[in-house]
């Protein structure tokens, strides 16, 4: 499989090109982690499990038992890590991966060495957005094994949310020669993805869904989300239908189906029915995205009041809960709350990442601003991968004809 994939020209070229990450609203940082590359010790532990909803609370209750009675049991810990991981994908509970943390730093005071803890402590720092110190874990990790690929991921993620591509396409390119498992192939579907090749995207994408355990349900739910969201981009409504149904149905109530099939509603005119598909969303896995895009919905159907009231929820989420400046700034500006606030956020945000999702939030913030000019280099800096966002694209439309007004005007 390895050498078709390279020879179909499907692969990310490092070397021949830059490639940059648009982290989206619905695709959460260290977004791989769980994604079909769970380390070895967590499969061991799971082998007899399927990983359902009700799977992963099994795993939990027995993973959490095993640590009451062995608080130093390596084996558990990590276990316990990656259920929880995936147990705070699917509820939205942010929470949970300092429960993981917390295991796996007893373990690793214990035993500094303990390798499979290492390298899982990577993966938890990439999903609570600690990225340099999810660097650090990983090369740790990569300097005891050098072979073993998950740490070339862990890496890669922590570098590519900082913006800094070509160690994250160095790391993900000797991940993908090392072993071309589902892992890689989801950081190759997401590569060309950012850099608008939605076709090739899609064929890596489902290479990796092909990868996926039969087991793992809430790992071929992902994967079937992302299919069916690579399919929506390139306009093909009914596999758009079929992927998110499919998602849906191997691990009922995931968020990332729920949220694709609330979208299909909202984009066929079905507002009411895609209320109240959000507001189930909201209810079981809520997330500052949601809240955002159900706000929007009750804006267009004249519920002010509510929309507001998600405003708030979706302002609290990325201000406090989980707190997101670029997302924040660009949520501000979109929605004229506060446009020098949403400056502040986006520029203090740009200090340290510079991935294209941040270029775009600091473009957008200043255009809203009255700032054309620094929104256009902004802009400029955003589009440079040649994705084809739909709302980075909206934005540099804007921006655009806002710079031509201006110049016609001097």
């Amino acid at each position: 499989m390895k050498s078709g994939f390279w020879s179909n020209g499907v692969a990310f070229a490092i070397i021949a090109a830059v490639i940059v990450l648009i982290v989206r609203a619905n695709r959460q940082p260290g977004r791989f982690a769980s994604a079909g590359a769970h380390t070895a010790e967590a499969a061991d532990r799971s082998r007899t499990t399927t990983l359902s909803r009700e799977g992963l609370q099994q795993v939990i209750a027995r993973e959490q038992a095993a640590l009451r009675r062995h608080p130093l049991d390596a084996r558990a810990a990590v276990a316990l890590a990656d259920a929880l991981l995936r147990q705070a994908r699917v509820s939205g509970n942010a929470g949970l991966a300092l429960d993981a943390e917390q295991a796996l730093a007893r373990v690793l005071r214990d035993e500094p060495l303990e390798y499979e803890a290492r390298r899982m402590l990577g993966a938890v720092y990439l999903s609570q957005h600690r990225f340099r110190e999810a660097i650090r874990e990983g090369e740790r990790a990569r300097d005891q094994r050098p072979r073993d690929d998950w740490n070339y991921g862990v890496i890669g993620d922590g570098h590519l949310e900082l913006g800094e591509y070509d160690q994250a396409f160095a790391a993900f390119q000797t991940m993908m020669n090392l072993r071309p498992t589902a892992g890689a192939y989801a950081r190759a579907a997401y590569a060309l993805e950012l850099r608008g090749r939605l076709d090739a995207a899609l064929e890596a994408m489902q290479l990796s869904t092909d990868a996926t355990p039969p087991a793992d349900l809430e790992a071929l739910a992902w994967h079937h989300a992302q299919l069916g969201d690579l399919h929506r981009q390139l306009g093909h409504a009914a596999e758009v239908a079929f992927q998110f149904d499919w998602a849906d149905h191997v691990f009922p109530g995931h968020p990332l189906a729920a949220l694709g099939l609330a979208r299909m509603k909202d984009a066929a005119g079905d507002g009411a029915g895609a209320a109240r598909a959000y507001e189930a969303i909201m209810a079981r896995a809520p997330s500052p995205d949601v809240a955002e895009r159900l706000g929007d919905l009750y804006q267009r159907l004249g519920r002010v009041d509510d929309a507001e009231r998600q405003y708030a929820l979706a302002e609290n989420g990325w201000r406090v809960d989980t707190p997101q400046p670029a997302l924040l700034a660009r949520f501000l500006a979109t929605h004229d709350r506060s446009t020098a606030e949403a400056v502040r956020l986006a520029e203090t945000a740009a200090v340290e990442r510079h991935d294209i999702f941040t270029d775009d939030a600091l473009a957008w913030a200043y255009f809203k601003a009255g700032r054309l000019t620094e929104a256009g280099t902004a802009m400029h800096r955003a589009l440079r991968t040649g994705t084809k966002d739909q709302t980075i694209g909206m934005h540099a439309t804007a921006i655009e004809k806002a710079l031509r007004d201006e110049m016609k005007g001097s």
